[in-house]
C-alpha cells in the first residue's frame, strides 16, 4: 500500500486498545449494572439507565432540561491534535443523539506524564477545544490524573426542550431507518496499527469522526422522529438492537444499503477487523439472524466499533425527505435508509 502515516509520537503504542473499541463489552457491562438501583424516586428524571440511553436527562422546567454525559477513552490515532478532535467529537455526540443542543464541557484528562511530552498534551487538548469552538460552547473546567495509558474525553452538558427529548426506546413498527455516517472506523484503526492504513485512509476516518453530529439537534424538532442513538462502540448491530429492545420491535436492515468507508470496504474484505468486533458479536449473536449471503467480513463490520459514528435515527415514513435533507444540508453525504422497523420480538434480521 502506499505512504503510511507516521509521526514521532505514536500515541497508540502506549495503549492497549482505542476509541470506542476500548468500551467494556455489552455482556459484560450488562452485568456489572444489573444490581444498581433504578432511578424511580427522581420523577425529572426523564432518562437515567433504564434503556441504556446516550445520554441523561433532568427537567429542569416546563421549557428546559438538561442533558448530560461523560465519554473518554485511549488513542485510535497516533497524531495528539487529530486524538484530541476525535475524542471531543465523539463526546458531543451523545448531547446531539438526544436532540439537545451543548452549552458547555469539562476536560478528561489521564496522562503518563513520564513518558509522553508535555507538547503532545498539549496539543491533544488543543485539538478538543477547537472542536468545541466549533460547536460553539467553551471547556470551561475539567480534571487530569497521572495515568499509565494516556485518556482523553469530556463531560459534556447540553439542554433541550422536555417534549423535544429523542430517546433510542420510543421507534414505532413501520418506522424507516435512517444511519447518517459510513461504517468502518474500527477496520481503519485496526490498519492504522498495523502501519497499513495509507493517507488517503487516513483522511477518511479524520473526516468522519470529526464530524459533528449537531443534526440531531434539527431533528429533535421533527415529530416524526421518534427514536435516535448514535452509533459507537457497541458497533451497529448493537445500538440498533438497544432500540429494538427498548421499543419492543424488530428490526431489518439490508447490508447492501449500509454505507461504509470506501478504503474499510475493502479492507475488511482483505481480513482487517477489531478484536472489540469478535467481543460485540458474542455479546448479541443471539439476537441477529443473518441472510445465507453475508459474508464473515460483513458480519465483522456490522459489528465494527465506531469512534465518533454516526446517528441512527427511527422515522415515520413520510419524515424521511426532511430526515434526509436536514443531514445532507449539514454536509452527511452518506446519509441512507438502511432497513426499517416491525412488530416482532426484540432482533434483528439482516439481508
Amino acid at each position: 500500500m502506499k505512504d503510511k502515516i507516521m509521526t514521532k509520537v505514536r500515541l497508540t503504542e502506549y495503549s492497549h486498545g482505542g476509541g470506542c473499541g476500548c468500551k467494556i463489552s455489552p455482556a459484560i457491562l450488562a452485568q456489572i449494572l444489573a444490581g444498581l438501583p433504578q432511578a424511580g424516586l427522581f420523577p425529572d428524571l426523564l432518562v437515567g439507565l433504564e434503556s441504556s440511553d446516550d445520554a441523561a436527562v433532568y427537567r429542569l422546567n416546563d421549557t428546559q432540561a438538561i442533558i448530560a454525559t461523560t465519554d473518554f477513552f485511549m488513542p485510535i490515532v497516533d497524531d495528539a491534535y487529530d486524538f484530541g478532535r476525535i475524542a471531543a467529537t465523539n463526546a458531543l455526540s451523545d448531547i446531539y443523539a438526544m436532540g439537545g443542543q451543548p452549552i458547555f464541557a469539562l476536560a478528561v484528562v489521564g496522562m503518563p506524564i513520564d513518558k509522553l511530552p508535555i507538547e503532545t498534551i498539549q496539543q491533544i487538548l488543543a485539538g478538543g477545544a477547537a472542536v468545541c469552538q466549533a460547536a460553539g460552547i467553551p471547556i470551561a473546567g475539567g480534571h487530569s490524573i497521572d495515568s499509565p495509558e494516556p485518556i482523553y474525553g469530556l463531560v459534556a452538558i447540553g439542554i433541550v426542550h422536555p417534549n423535544q427529548v429523542k430517546r433510542n426506546d420510543k421507534a414505532q413498527a413501520g418506522d424507516v431507518l435512517i444511519l447518517g455516517k459510513p461504517l468502518g472506523v474500527g477496520v481503519l484503526s485496526a490498519a492504522l496499527k498495523k502501519g497499513m492504513l495509507t493517507t488517503e485512509g487516513y483522511e477518511q476516518m479524520i473526516a468522519v469522526t470529526t464530524q459533528l453530529n449537531r443534526t440531531g439537534t434539527v431533528l429533535a424538532n421533527m415529530a416524526g422522529v421518534h427514536a435516535m442513538t448514535d452509533v459507537t462502540g457497541f458497533a451497529l448491530l448493537g445500538h440498533l438492537l438497544e432500540i429494538c429492545r427498548g421499543s419492543q420491535l424488530q428490526a431489518h436492515i439490508e447490508f447492501d444499503k449500509i454505507p461504509c468507508i470506501d478504503t474499510a470496504l475493502q479492507l475488511a474484505k482483505e481480513g482487517y477487523a477489531t478484536g472489540a468486533a469478535t467481543r460485540n458479536w458474542d455479546s448479541f449473536a443471539d439476537s441477529i439472524t443473518l441472510a445465507p449471503n453475508i459474508a464473515d467480513w460483513q458480519r465483522k463490520l456490522l459489528c465494527d466499533p465506531q469512534t465518533s459514528g454516526g446517528l441512527l435515527v427511527s422515522c415515520a415514513p413520510e419524515s424521511v425527505d426532511a430526515v434526509l435533507a436536514a443531514f445532507h444540508a449539514d454536509g452527511f453525504s452518506y446519509a441512507a435508509v438502511i432497513g426499517e422497523m416491525s412488530l416482532g420480538r426484540a432482533q434483528i434480521s439482516v439481508r
